[in-house]
């Protein structure tokens, strides 16, 4: 069949006329939008476009209200879907009955409509979806994705300014691609170029359009985010500190003349001693702790506070109960790290974190407000994370086992003395390893006294971390 086609402008008959529609009609193009009618199916009609999209469509009377409707039927493809095709559905829809027609323009109007979704809106529900309460394994009503406050940040922070106020259905590979590459260069208002910035927006947003795309909600017919290019690898963060490092940062965080609540001090001097992460420790109940005056005191972190959802059985060392007992400075505190500010609740649980890095004024971003304790020490940046790092170094230096460290670290334990571990076997053993466990956190603990028995008096050189003033 010749598929050859021609432009021509639309004439007054071709737009309210009707004809026997053919396959070769539906493939024409034209000047201005067309509509052709079939006067071999009344109700049939194609529309075409001046990009050379044609679309059936089915026009009827509503059989409640009497008001003209239509109902798109299909894009013409020459090869699935021809005039014959819609012909055969034009039939079949006049002979269903009254209702379920009047059921089947409510569904094509309502996937119209969800079709019509904004990004923003889709964000905000997805937010609210995120957030609902749900029955938890451990029989605690929590929020369904307990990471959405970090989700929803990335989604606003980074999606929403450029893509917020185009139709969910519109967005584009390349659009995610670009907005991902000027995250990257630092070309995104607001934000420093940054890979890890980038991942977390194409992680945010492949969720968002995957939760847009499923059954239900059709918001969007396939993600735009499937198959993107990689972006380059981050580089692993090594920072750990060494002996003198140490030795200033423990004696420091002892000093009377610094900005930062006591508590939030001892709870980094926690941090390093225990191997746990901010989130487990911070909000440390007293009825969490276990025989902390008598010979295995321990600390139970529920599996709420962490990542892989686990219980963790923590062995405490000498050196964390006496931590803990200075930390618990008054009669009926319920948390060891409690918050300056609001009694009977902990730390904020970024505490740490601003404590170590400081904090900006808000207008001048550039401007310190509140130097932080690395600065104060005259050490090197850091995280609370690089803690838990450098306890690890040192028990690996001790000469403990890979596995014991991971065990401490809540890692899953892949080897163990240079075999490997199967999977399946790491599920059934459900040990938690006290006594091994214990054995690297005591250790580090002789470890930590051994480098902090005397205090870093002599201020070093500009290639070494020194005592501020």
């Amino acid at each position: 069949m010749d598929t050859s086609t021609t432009a021509e402008p639309a004439s007054k008959r071709a737009r309210n006329g009707s004809t026997i529609l053919t396959d070769r009609m539906c493939e024409k193009r034209v000047a201005t939008r067309v509509k052709m009618y079939d006067r071999k199916c009344p109700g049939l009609y194609v529309s075409i476009t001046t990009a050379g999209v044609a679309t059936f469509n089915f026009k009827f009377t509503h059989p409640m209200t009497g008001k003209q409707c239509s109902l798109k039927i299909g894009e013409y493809n020459p090869e699935t879907f021809g005039v014959d095709a819609a012909r055969s559905k034009v039939y079949a829809m006049k002979a269903m009955d009254p209702a379920e027609l009047v059921a089947l323009l409510s569904q094509k109007q309502a996937d119209k409509a969800a079709q019509g979704k904004t990004v923003d809106e889709i964000i905000t529900e997805r937010v609210a979806w995120m957030k609902a309460l749900v029955l938890k394994a451990d029989g605690e009503m929590r929020p369904r994705i307990e990471s959405w406050s970090n989700v929803e940040s990335h989604l606003w922070r980074f999606l929403s300014p450029r893509l917020g106020k185009m139709a969910a259905s519109t967005v584009t590979k390349r659009d995610i691609a670009t907005l991902s590459d000027d995250i990257v260069a630092g070309r995104y208002p607001g934000s420093k170029a940054s890979v890890a910035n980038a991942r977390h927006m194409r992680r945010a947003a492949s969720g968002l359009f995957n939760w847009a795309a499923s059954a239900g909600r059709e918001y969007v017919t396939a993600s735009p985010c499937a198959n993107l290019p990689p972006l380059d690898k981050e580089h692993a963060r090594t920072r750990v500190l060494n002996e003198h490092e140490i030795r200033i940062f423990w004696h420091g965080l002892d000093r009377d003349d610094l900005p930062w609540d006591r508590r939030t001090r001892l709870a980094l001097k926690f941090e390093l001693v225990t191997m746990l992460r901010s989130g487990e420790l911070v909000p440390a109940h007293l009825d969490e702790l276990f025989d902390i005056d008598g010979e295995f005191p321990r600390f139970d972190v529920p599996a709420k506070r962490v990542k892989k959802r686990r219980v963790i059985q923590q062995p405490l060392s000498s050196l964390a109960v006496e931590i803990i007992k200075e930390a618990i400075s008054r009669e009926g505190q319920e948390f060891v790290f409690e918050s300056p500010v609001h009694e009977g609740q902990p730390i904020h649980r970024t505490a740490m974190a601003t404590a170590l890095r400081g904090t900006k004024h808000e207008k001048n971003k550039d401007k310190t407000k509140t130097p932080g304790l690395c600065e104060l020490l005259g050490l090197k940046r850091f995280t609370p994370h690089d803690l838990r790092r450098t306890a690890a170094t040192l028990a690996g230096e001790l000469g403990y086992s890979d596995a014991a460290i991971a065990k401490c670290l809540d890692h899953a334990v892949t080897k163990d003395d240079g075999e490997k571990i199967s999977r399946v076997t790491g599920i059934y053993n459900q040990s938690k390893r006290m006594q091994q466990k214990r054995a690297v956190l005591d250790g580090i603990a002789a470890e930590l006294r051994r480098i902090i028995g005397e205090p870093a008096m002599k201020a070093v050189d500009h290639d070494e971390p020194r005592l501020a003033a």
